[in-house]
């Protein structure tokens, strides 16, 4: 192919310098200089034109992989129903499976206490995540707490932060701080527990952390929307106390169309429980007057259900989209997340409405 001896047109070979002096050799000695061009070991290792080489691909399992196919051939595809099968070395993920590691989750700042200030003791087993307030007094009642070495029997008795309280004879101490948001869907029960055995929310974070935490309210059980779980009674005190009051948007679909006449009373304000529930904002934000949304800052329960049913409309879906401040923005339903640092001092502060 290539008969010349000018090697310069061969590809990946030896080319003369274009100099006619460099040629005679008169800067190098006689010899003539020849300058090497970058790829030529790989002329040779070129396959043939029209030939397909497989690339090889990196396998460190050294497990079999499905070949791709041909140019042209359509791959094979599993049958309506049928699932492919996962690799051997390719575990299967899991959701929430296990308690969250220390790194993924949230470290709050603890609340700093006065050493000299005494609480009641069965607030001091409650914030220790050992029990409820309500359980507490049967405890102490039964004489299984102890304080400073002493059996205490009283219900109305206090302790200090620094004091060494026993349960059991096992010493009491306080848990981390938790504060998790849930999208709560719907026939899930929100209690800790439930005597006729349905779900409860507590299934659905059970895994989210080792503390004992607790719903901050209630929503009914056909209720969805953002709740509020932690082992703060400090915070979930001031949440749900109706002096309060924390503000609350509803997303409210009722069975029929909202008359302008019976919308006129509700802004005017409705009766329940001998207090006068006005709401501080009712809008429409679709078309119809089916579908509305209700601000209120009430507390009471079932209010917004019984709201409606005072004026003849039965409430066939309800989300609370909002609760003090915190929303469910990038939270899908049945799912949960940890609160921010951001928003646990907001709360702590009540800069949230």
């Amino acid at each position: 192919m290539f008969e010349s001896n000018n090697f310069s047109r061969r590809p990946g070979g030896f080319r003369q310098s274009e100099s006619p002096r460099e040629q005679n050799g008169q800067f190098n000695g006689g010899r003539k200089r020849q300058r090497f061009v970058r790829g030529a070991e790989k002329v040779e290792s070129r396959p043939a034109h029209g030939e397909h080489t497989p690339r090889p691909r990196f396998n460190p399992n050294g497990t079999d992989r499905p070949q791709r196919p041909a140019f042209g051939e359509r791959p094979q595809r599993p049958a309506f129903g049928e699932r492919p099968q996962r690799p051997a070395n390719r575990p299967k993920p899991q959701r929430n499976a296990g308690v969250y590691s220390q790194k993924k989750r949230i470290e709050y700042a603890q609340r700093i206490e006065d050493p000299t200030k005494p609480i009641r003791l069965n607030k001091y087993l409650a914030n220790a995540g050992i029990c409820s307030r309500r359980e507490a007094d049967d405890f102490i009642q039964a004489g299984v707490i102890s304080v400073n070495g002493e059996i205490v029997s009283s219900l109305g008795a206090k302790v200090l932060p620094t004091d060494k309280v026993m349960f059991h004879d096992q010493p009491v101490k306080r848990e981390h701080l938790v504060y998790l948001l849930l999208n709560k869907p719907k026939n899930t029960v929100t209690t800790t527990d439930d005597p006729e055995e349905r779900r409860t929310v507590m299934d659905i974070v059970r895994t989210a952390c080792a503390e004992r935490i607790y719903p901050v309210g209630r929503l009914d059980r056909n209720t969805t929307g953002v709740l509020l779980l932690t082992n703060d009674g400090d915070l979930a005190a001031k949440l749900t106390h109706p002096k309060f009051g924390k503000k609350k948007i509803y997303a409210v679909t009722l069975d029929r169309d909202l008359d302008e006449a019976d919308e006129a009373v509700i802004r005017n304000g409705i009766t329940l429980d001998d207090e006068k529930i006005v709401p501080d904002a009712l809008e429409f934000p679709k078309e119809d007057r089916k579908h509305l949304g209700l601000e209120i800052h009430s507390g009471q329960n079932r209010v917004v259900r019984r709201i409606f049913e005072k004026v003849g409309y039965k409430v066939t879906a309800l989300d609370r989209v909002s609760f003090a401040g915190l929303t469910k923005k990038n939270v899908a339903r049945g799912h949960y997340r940890f609160l921010t640092p951001k928003e646990v001092q907001m709360l702590q502060m009540g800069a949230f409405e």
